[in-house]
């Protein structure tokens, strides 16, 4: 399963670029490390963006899944399906899955340690 950029992930890349070249710009002229937040582009904001992002991953994911489960029940129903496209697709399927899995968790751990930084 090749993963492509898409326009979200190249809109947030764009504004982690900006965010850190106004950083870089501020720490070069001695001033607040904190710089103003640039506006948006677009129109889009963060929140809609992520969500966006996450609900195409996980129809992708389930697409994948699907096709799997479909190859599988052809190959069991005696139709002419090479074993090895079988244990591929199911292989990529149970990636997938996996990889969206450990980006839930990493994101999760994340959101516990900032609730729980000291205001």
């Amino acid at each position: 399963m090749a993963i492509t950029p898409t326009p979200d992930a190249q809109y947030l890349l764009s504004q982690i670029q900006r965010y850190q070249s106004a950083i870089q710009q501020t720490r070069l002229q001695g001033g607040a490390t904190v710089p103003a937040t640039p506006s948006p582009v677009e129109g889009r904001n963060f929140a809609s963006t992520i969500s966006d992002a996450v609900a195409r991953t996980l129809q992708e994911v389930n697409a994948t899944q699907q096709a799997s489960q479909t190859m599988m029940t052809r190959f069991e129903s005696g139709e002419n399906v090479p074993l090895t496209d079988v244990v591929l697709a199911m292989q990529k399927s149970s990636l997938a899955f996996e990889a969206t899995l450990q980006v839930r968790n990493k994101v999760l751990k994340a959101y516990e340690d900032i609730m729980n930084m000291p205001v």
